[in-house]
């Protein structure tokens, strides 16, 4: 058959694809040699037509514009990320939280907070972090897989859109999600009693389908996320420095010690603020030395501080050339020499 269908990539697995069509039909799919030639990628998310198929198999023959990207891991057209912490069973570390918080901004797009283990704490205790958090700008959804706490607010939140888990293992992702899919059976592995995380579970990529419409994926379980964008981006991914509209003396202003800074610093996560500023200048300083044909940098990691940029001697200028090395040039030379101009040279002189 020469019919084209269109889906949305589920699950990948080496170079196969599991595409699934909006009559809820699963293809498994490969991908057409001209989209290799081409260099098309085709990850989770993707919107994608599939040509040549019959019973379960297809070729995919072309992959929409993507609207979204997700790098770690690769998912294409995700429309939230909801970022997921424990109140207890392990703490909340606001330093931690602020970092995955960042990063989830860097993505693009809405970023919503659930905080899991609720039944854990006091009410007082509960309200005192919807407080400090919503003062942050993220009002968090509390939620229990014990109790069922908040479940079916959570499910109205991620209908008819693509999201993505992240958060730290053992925060309880996988059983939040084998609640929200009741039919899934996914391996949920006990929180380390030593480290008071989880061990890894979640294996690859893929999205799940929700009973009230929508995918979600869960993301493999990672200590921290590295922060990769610019100051100037930086400052754009925390609500308190959004919602002033500051109008600072310079453009470019980073708002640390700026004459002329207009931003008011009186909120809790301005101390985070700076000091993932100096990480952010770290990289971006990467970024421009990497682009430049000959690196004129290096990096040099120090024990308990974080890596420094030094300067680069230029190769070979301060070390003295090996009797080696001279002998070869020296036999390069003599052997492009013409043999009787150089005779006639000597009898000229």
């Amino acid at each position: 058959m020469s019919d084209l269908v269109t889906g949305i990539v589920v699950a990948v697995q080496a170079n196969f694809y599991m595409v699934q069509l909006a009559t809820g039909r699963r293809l498994l799919c490969t991908k057409r040699e001209k989209l290799k030639k081409i260099g098309t990628t085709v990850i989770a998310g993707d919107a994608v037509t599939v040509s040549d198929w019959q019973g379960e198999r297809g070729a995919i023959v072309a992959v929409a514009d993507r609207r979204s990207e997700l790098d770690r891991p690769p998912i294409a057209n995700v429309d939230a990320v909801l970022l997921v912490f424990a109140m207890a069973e392990p703490v909340i570390e606001p330093w931690t939280l602020s970092k995955f918080l960042v990063k989830a901004e860097g993505v693009g797009v809405k970023v919503q907070l659930c905080l899991n283990k609720s039944d854990l704490i006091s009410l007082a205790e509960q309200q005192i972090w919807v407080d400090r958090l919503t003062a942050w700008g993220y009002p968090p959804l509390l939620v229990s897989t014990h109790t069922n706490q908040g479940l079916e607010t959570l499910r109205q939140h991620l209908q008819n859109q693509i999201t993505v888990l992240a958060g730290h293992s053992g925060v309880g992702k996988s059983s939040l999600i084998a609640k929200l899919i009741p039919d899934l059976h996914l391996r949920v592995a006990a929180v380390s009693g030593k480290l008071h995380r989880g061990r890894h579970t979640t294996r690859h990529v893929e999205l799940f389908e929700l009973p009230m419409g929508g995918l979600i994926a869960d993301t493999p379980g990672f200590n921290q996320p590295d922060l990769t964008c610019t100051p100037i981006e930086l400052a754009g991914y925390f609500p308190e420095i959004r919602s002033q509209h500051v109008n600072c003396q310079f453009a470019d202003c980073r708002h640390e010690d700026e004459p002329g800074c207009a931003l008011d610093r009186t909120w809790e996560r301005y101390e985070h603020y700076r000091n993932f500023l100096q990480i952010s200048q770290q990289w971006e300083q990467q970024q421009i030395q990497q682009r430049q044909p000959e690196n004129q940098w290096k990096q040099r990691h120090q024990a308990g501080n974080a890596a420094t940029l030094e300067p680069r001697l230029a190769a070979k200028q301060f070390r003295r050339p090996s009797r080696r090395s001279q002998n070869q040039d020296l036999t390069e030379f003599t052997a492009g020499l013409n043999v009787d101009d150089l005779d006639q040279d000597l009898e000229d002189s």
